[in-house]
Formats: C-alpha cells, sequence, structure tokens
C-alpha cells in the first residue's frame, strides 16, 4: 500500500473516531468546520485526499491536531516517529514544503512543524479557533511574517509569536529559501 493510501486510511479511520468522541453529528462537524457533510462522507470513507486546509479546518472542529488525524500508529505512551514518517503536507514544484513531525493532544493539540518556502512563494493560513498561539524561528532567509494584514520581517535566527485566531500568511520575498521550525498550540475542544 502506498503512503497516500495509507494516510488516505489512517485519516478516514481518525476522523470517524474523533468526530465519534466529540458526539458530532456529521451536520455539526460540517458546520464547525466550514466542510461540506459531503466531503466529510467522502473522507471518512476514504474516497478522497482533502486539501491542507480542509485537514486543518477538521482538527481545529474537532479540537484535535492534523497529527491526530493523520497517525497511522496505535496508542502508547511514547510515539517515536522516524524522520522518513513526518508527514509532508504541502509542497511545491519549486521546493516549499511544510512537514509536520510530531503532535500531541494533552491539554488540547501542539504540533511541531518545519517549514521551507522558495523565494516568491507563500502560503496563507485560515485563522484558527480563539486561544490557538504559533511560535515560530527562523533558521535560514527572511520570513514575511503576515497576521491581520500587517507583514513582519522574520530573519535567520529570529523568533516570533501571534495568536494565530487572525488571518495569517507566510512569505518569502527575499534571494535565498526560508526555513523555519514552528509549534502549534491548540486548546481543547469546548
Amino acid at each position: 500500500m502506498a503512503d497516500l493510501d495509507r494516510l488516505t486510511q489512517a485519516l478516514a479511520r481518525n476522523l470517524k473516531r474523533w468526530r465519534g468522541e466529540r458526539g458530532f453529528t456529521l451536520d455539526v462537524l460540517a458546520a464547525r468546520a466550514g466542510v461540506s457533510r459531503g466531503m466529510i462522507i467522502q473522507i471518512e470513507q476514504a474516497r478522497t485526499n482533502p486539501s491542507v486546509g480542509t485537514t486543518v479546518r477538521l482538527a481545529d472542529a474537532l479540537g484535535v491536531s492534523v497529527t491526530a488525524l493523520l497517525d497511522r500508529a496505535q496508542d502508547s505512551p511514547v510515539r517515536l516517529v522516524p524522520g522518513d514518517r513526518a508527514v509532508r503536507l504541502w509542497s511545491t514544484e519549486a521546493g516549499s514544503s511544510t512537514v509536520l513531525h510530531v503532535g500531541a493532544e494533552a491539554h488540547g493539540p501542539l504540533e511541531l512543524w518545519t517549514w521551507r518556502l522558495m523565494p516568491g512563494e507563500g502560503t496563507t493560513s485560515d485563522p484558527h479557533p480563539e486561544g490557538t498561539v504559533e511560535l515560530l524561528h527562523v533558521t535560514a532567509g527572511e520570513l514575511t511574517l503576515v497576521v491581520g494584514g500587517t507583514a513582519h520581517a522574520v530573519p535567520a535566527g529570529d523568533s516570533a509569536s501571534f495568536e494565530a485566531h487572525h488571518p495569517h500568511a507566510y512569505r518569502n520575498d527575499g534571494p535565498e529559501p526560508v526555513e523555519i521550525t514552528m509549534t502549534v498550540s491548540v486548546p481543547p475542544v469546548r
């Protein structure tokens, strides 16, 4: 079975599990996530691979990390994630990408990511639930972080944190690749 097929199966299984644990009907989850009921059905039946944005909206609506939706491992007190098992969720032909390394569910979802943005590339993010915080550290290049419409230059060696319930975007306006390590903390679902 190919990695994408395993990921699709894991997402289907985990989305059903978390929706059931939360007691959410298809209609409730669709309304909370802003994702159509039909799309959720297709995902739960492993008939589609949703976009990163759809996956993030579902995770946010369920109050779990993206890791919890994509995790193929069994429950254990220790979870080791070999580098080749990290999940690449977004990439471009130019070489930009995001990789979700590991996450946890204790006291709300917590995720660790690395990002690579090639010159001239960027991506936007829908606002996350109130109380979500992102911490990032730029390890190469200069990131242009846009939060609530205001751009902030974050050069290599600098860090930033922000409340991610505001619209936000990450851009590389410079001539060299940007590399970022990021942690995302989402509050538990109420």
